[in-house]
């Protein structure tokens, strides 16, 4: 228990109950955006999940599917605030995204609260006893108020492989196939219909515990290296889509569990020289950090690249991002990114949400996610592929 947020400020946020409503804000958004300047595809950012339980990714799914009813409630099945569409346990209408959305897998999906192996928390999650209790927080140094928290066999924890599979069941599986099932990890590709760039979506989360991403010399032979030389040969621009940037890869060792490195794991440097080893790589596209950031990679002796974070729906600002790509016909390609708000238009519990949000960073417990004012809203350029 504690009296300062320190590091374990995102381990709980005062919107955290309201993050369904402010999902389905988004996707509204989308949508509205969609509608006006069409869109190809929607690619997620990881950490769809908080702790890779079922309900959870239930609920995902099915706010960005659709649904007639999505109620956002585990155990007691109580109604905080007497009457309809007034809390976040309510259930609420899902419209769903209007266009195709793909998967990409995040430690928090994978992990229990991001950090931990499921196999090690199976019973606590669906189970009655809570390891840790709560405290006004008016009330410095106050009691602890503990107690059982109701059992749901609905917060079970998921595999990867029960993961991948609720996902391939779900609309058109959004990237899960058969052939992502029977590797075991989210690596996929696919391309950008009418256009020659392909989406390559990579796997980052650590099997071992750990916030940290992780990348192994095995993946980058039996998927990686084989996707990038396959798209170099077919003159496609590669843009890579994984939860970590670059320079959180780790080596998959976790002392909250005494996990040795995991053989292979490539340092930051390492990926990036090999990524700069293919000059049709244009972008890297991640997130985790919940905070916008834009880099360049320039590996010695290799090709520049870009980075780019995206801050997340979990926490202040709150935004998605629009990237657009075109090839400006003078050996250069433009890329864009824009920050979108999410519109909380007839939607009091989203716009709670937002309220929590601004009041979790401005008093100090939570971060402010808009980086720097250059990397919010962003314009690129790079040389265009052969």
């Amino acid at each position: 228990i504690f009296d300062s947020p320190g590091p374990f400020a995102s381990a709980f946020r005062p919107q955290e109950g309201h993050e369904c409503r402010i999902l389905n804000a988004a996707v509204r958004t989308i949508n509205a955006l969609h509608r006006s300047t069409p869109l190809d595809f929607v690619l997620l950012g990881g950490d769809n999940a908080d702790s890779a339980q079922t309900n959870e990714i239930s609920w995902f799914t099915s706010i960005l599917d659709g649904a007639e009813r999505v109620e956002c409630d585990s155990g007691d099945d109580d109604d905080p605030v007497q009457g309809p569409d007034n809390d976040p346990k309510d259930p609420f209408f899902a419209e769903g995204l209007l266009v195709p959305w793909r998967w990409v897998t995040g430690n928090h999906d994978v992990l229990h609260q991001g950090n931990f192996p499921v196999d090690s928390r199976a019973e606590l999650a669906v189970g009655n006893i809570s390891e840790g209790g709560t405290r006004d927080w008016s009330l410095p140094g106050g009691p602890v108020i503990t107690g059982e928290v109701v059992p749901d066999p609905r917060r079970a924890l998921l595999t990867r492989p029960a993961l991948l599979e609720q996902l391939a069941a779900s609309g058109d599986g959004h990237g899960i196939g058969p052939e992502t099932r029977a590797y075991g990890k989210a690596f996929y590709e696919f391309d950008v219909k009418d256009t020659p760039v392909r989406v390559i979506v990579l796997d980052t989360a650590a099997e071992t515990g750990g916030a940290n991403g992780v990348i192994v010399q095995d993946d980058v032979d039996r998927f990686i290296r084989p996707a990038l030389d396959r798209a170099q040969r077919e003159h496609r621009w590669v843009v890579l889509a994984s939860h970590h940037a670059s320079r959180l890869l780790g080596d998959g060792s976790f002392a909250g569990t005494g996990a040795p490195k995991v053989p292979g794991a490539l340092s930051p440097e390492a990926w990036q020289a090999f990524v700069g080893g293919y000059d049709n790589v244009l972008l890297h596209l991640a997130g985790h950090t919940h905070v916008h950031r834009l880099t360049q990679v320039a590996p010695v002796g290799g090709h520049a690249y870009w980075e780019l974070e995206t801050s997340a729906l979990a926490d202040y600002p709150h935004q998605v991002r629009v990237i657009e790509i075109w090839d400006d016909d003078n050996g250069f390609v433009t890329i864009r990114g824009v920050a979108l708000d999410y519109a909380d238009d007839d939607d009091p519990v989203a716009a709670e949400g937002r309220r929590r949000a601004i009041v979790d960073f401005t008093s100090g417990f939570g971060d402010d996610g808009s980086g720097a004012p250059e990397w919010r809203n962003v314009e690129l350029s790079i040389e265009r592929p052969d």
